[in-house]
């Protein structure tokens, strides 16, 4: 069973992808935004991990909401396999999680570039050892000068929001989840151009679902979500998607969908969250202190 969670850190993303297979994803890392959650988070990926013989850590771009614990994560779990997108970002708040960030970005034998299209052994494509992971880099397109003005902005140190690559994870049936990391409204209209891969079951709006980070309405219409999920922005700064179906993160806590073909099941933290709109309620039992909310198609 493919197992997707979106992890409740403050204001801040951290996600993983526990394959139906023996790889495991975890995207971004945030451990310090919120109190009390580094220790369970890194308990829970350990357990799930453990028996994988590939992990992945992908980075969409270095903020520190996006590394904040990226040490503490490397000393518990190791990092083998680090995707990023190329760049020469610099910090003013020069921690020691971006220090790491960037000698890991740096290290060849470690690293692996993300950008539009690029393929990876296990990553997207299949041989005669393992099947692919499912997981397909929709962008940046490099050649795009907007894309390229925005590298150079996170080289002079300046906010890298921009230079975040959009992933798909693509699972047999026609299910997909989508992540954009901090990707900017204007940025997004740039990946809209390129955009031709249809249908995503889950988008993760990008930028904690901030108003700065909206979906432009002509890449909505392309990726026509079932479920949107809005992010742990404070809320007067969120969109929340008025007319398509949405979990917001301040007040679901946790978020876990598990694939339960022909479904996609899913499960949030907080016990007293409620949501209408849910098209199919199969009144599952609530797993691992999670409870169960509804189900949407793929």
């Amino acid at each position: 069973m493919s197992t997707v969670k979106s992890f409740s850190v403050g204001e801040g993303d951290m996600f993983y992808i526990n394959h139906n297979s023996d790889n495991f994803t975890t995207i971004d890392c945030c451990l310090y935004k919120k109190e009390n959650v580094k220790d369970a988070i890194l308990n829970e990926i350990a357990e799930l991990s453990k028996f994988k013989s590939i992990s992945r850590f992908i980075s969409t771009h270095p903020h520190d909401d996006h590394i904040s614990g990226l040490i503490d994560y490397e000393k518990r779990l190791g990092i083998l396999n680090f995707y990023r997108v190329d760049n020469e970002a610099t910090s003013k708040n020069d921690t020691e999680d971006f220090k790491r960030y960037c000698q890991l970005r740096d290290d060849t034998s470690k690293s692996f570039s993300l950008h539009k299209g690029c393929k990876r052994r296990w990553m997207n494509e299949s041989d005669d050892e393992r099947q692919s992971s499912g997981l397909f880099c929709l962008w940046p397109d490099t050649s795009n000068q907007k894309y390229k003005d925005a590298l150079q902005v996170a080289k002079e140190g300046g906010d890298p929001n921009n230079i975040s690559p959009a992933i798909k994870y693509a699972i047999d049936g026609g299910y997909s989840y989508l992540w954009m990391g901090d990707m900017e409204t204007d940025m997004q209209k740039e990946f809209e151009k390129v955009y031709a891969d249809g249908h995503v079951s889950v988008v993760f709006a990008p930028h904690h679902g901030r108003a700065s980070g909206s979906i432009p309405s002509e890449l909505l219409s392309k990726l026509s979500p079932n479920l949107i999920v809005v992010g742990e922005a404070p809320a007067k700064d969120l969109d929340y998607y008025k007319g398509y179906l949405t979990i917001t993160q301040n007040t679901a806590g946790d978020i876990r969908f598990e694939l339960n073909n022909p479904y996609i099941d899913i499960f949030v933290s907080n016990p007293l969250y409620e949501k209408d709109g849910f098209l199919y309620n199969y009144n599952h039992k609530d797993i691992s202190g999670m409870y169960y909310l509804g189900s949407i198609k793929g």
